[in-house]
């Protein structure tokens, strides 16, 4: 019975949140005891709603209350601590009472709350997002299709105006020259009916009989005029148009070749039209070796100096031209080639190279957009001295990258294997040192408007090759 009274003692005068007996203690205006630090505490942490509420009641006030101390119940409390009735709280375990567990899990509670309520407003400004964008990628692609119809149907008008002036050419040749036939043809006619006439006239001098009568007239008889026609006369059936329509057909030809590369490319862009958010960069080679893009280099493009060979993957800067062709897109001032493949996703690939020492030689990794110059050595042919081209330039001992003519000195331990990344949606563009690891050498975003085409520059005995991947992986 003793325990018992001293049990209901100590919860009469404990204090809700801490369940120990009360220190310091402080009624509210709701009539409830707290320890004046307890409560305090537990008001700080409703500061920021701006009203505080009673632990137990959950009554609420407008301003923070006052506190003041209790003095009875302090008077009590110091009673109770000198006759000893303090029996000990749940033996052996750790109690909290109701009150305090509530006034935890609910300040727990509001900051979940608040973690949810963040959330759904990042999730309501992403659909938003969304919505703008789609919005946008329907005014694009309209727009698209609009350009694209104007375009083409200036095109088709244009053919259709070149088959009117060559159809038209054609016709007044053909009027000129059915003129000048018939012209001929109508002389030579005249010409075989006098033929005719006067070969009745010998026909009847030659049937008189009175041979004085025959010789009085035969001396009478006029010269045999010159023939208006030329036995050089040679007719070609068929074959007086057949140069316009092997013109014709050349045309054709090369607007096929035009239409197929460049429709490729159009649709590769279309294909690669991405709206959602960007996925993040490789990081492990095993990550980038996922993009790996195969690249052959085009002879057409090389310079008479460069040599290709593996199979149009090595490239070699040699002393003496090459034998090779005249070919419009082949670099005649640098020392250069590009790729076949045009680039348009997101890839990577390699490059083993091995620079010139003695004669200082170098490599230029580099991409660049078709449309760059290559008939003079100036700067709008060389890689990176342009806005139509990137590139790494790599030496003996050090990395330099260029851009428009603007040199930007890299860092990093040379090697002798390079990896370019580029995601041509994002406008990304990386150069790694590949060894064991690979080390970021340098990094551009920017905005590319054309497909790109993998390009390199080498020089004084200097050599590129592009690895193949899939078997030449560096653990």
């Amino acid at each position: 019975m003793a325990q018992q009274a001293n049990q209901l003692d100590r919860q009469r005068f404990s204090c809700p949140i801490c369940l120990e007996l009360l220190k310091d203690p402080v009624t509210t205006g709701c009539g409830h005891s707290y320890c004046k630090s307890c409560i305090n505490s537990h008001w700080d942490e409703e500061e920021e709603r701006g009203s505080y509420s009673c632990p137990q009641c959950r009554q609420t006030f407008k301003p923070r209350p006052v506190l003041v101390k209790s003095t009875m119940l302090a008077d009590l409390v110091e009673e109770l601590k000198k006759t000893g009735l303090q029996a000990a709280e749940h033996k052996d375990h750790d109690t909290v009472s109701a009150v305090a567990e509530r006034t935890k899990r609910q300040t727990e509670l509001g900051l979940r709350r608040q973690t949810i309520q963040h959330r759904v407003k990042d999730t309501e400004n992403d659909v938003k997002l969304l919505q703008q964008e789609e919005e946008a990628l329907n005014c694009s692609a309209d727009k698209a299709v609009k350009d694209s119809e104007k375009i083409f149907t200036e095109l088709i008008h244009l053919l259709e105006k070149r088959s009117s002036d060559v159809k038209q050419q054609i016709r007044s040749q053909q009027d000129t020259e059915v003129s000048r036939v018939r012209e001929l043809q109508e002389k030579l006619e005249q010409e075989i009916t006098e033929l005719k006439r006067k070969d009745h006239e010998l026909q009847q001098l030659s049937d008189t009989e009175d041979h004085n009568q025959f010789l009085h007239d035969y001396p009478s008889l006029p010269p045999l005029s010159e023939s208006t026609h030329s036995s050089s006369i040679r007719i070609r059936p068929l074959r007086n148009f057949e140069d316009v329509t092997a013109a014709v057909t050349q045309v054709r030809g090369r607007l096929l070749d035009i239409l197929n590369e460049t429709g490729t490319e159009v649709l590769q862009i279309v294909s690669q039209v991405d709206v959602l958010l960007q996925q993040p960069e490789p990081e492990t080679r095993a990550d980038f070796l996922k993009y790996s893009q195969e690249i052959r280099l085009d002879p057409n493009t090389a310079h008479r100096r460069l040599l290709l060979s593996e199979g149009n993957r090595k490239v070699s800067h040699m002393r003496e031209d090459q034998s090779s062709s005249d070919h419009p897109d082949r670099f005649t001032g640098w020392y250069q080639v590009l790729s076949r493949e045009s680039l348009t996703r997101r890839c990577y690939w390699e490059m083993e190279l091995e620079v010139g020492v003695r004669v200082k030689g170098g490599v230029g990794v580099a991409v660049t957009y078709k449309n760059i110059s290559r008939a003079v050595k100036s700067r709008e042919c060389e890689f990176g001295s342009n806005d139509k081209s990137w590139s790494l330039y790599c030496y003996e001992n050090r990395y330099e990258f260029y851009y428009n003519s603007i040199m930007t000195p890299v860092s990093g331990t040379v090697s002798s294997r390079v990896g370019v990344y580029l995601d041509h949606s994002a406008g990304v563009l990386s150069f790694y040192s590949v060894s064991d690891t690979m080390t970021l050498l340098h990094r551009v975003q920017t905005t590319f408007t054309q497909p790109l085409y993998a390009g390199v520059r080498v020089y004084n005995r200097s050599t590129a090759k592009l690895c193949q991947l899939s078997c030449q992986c560096i653990n």
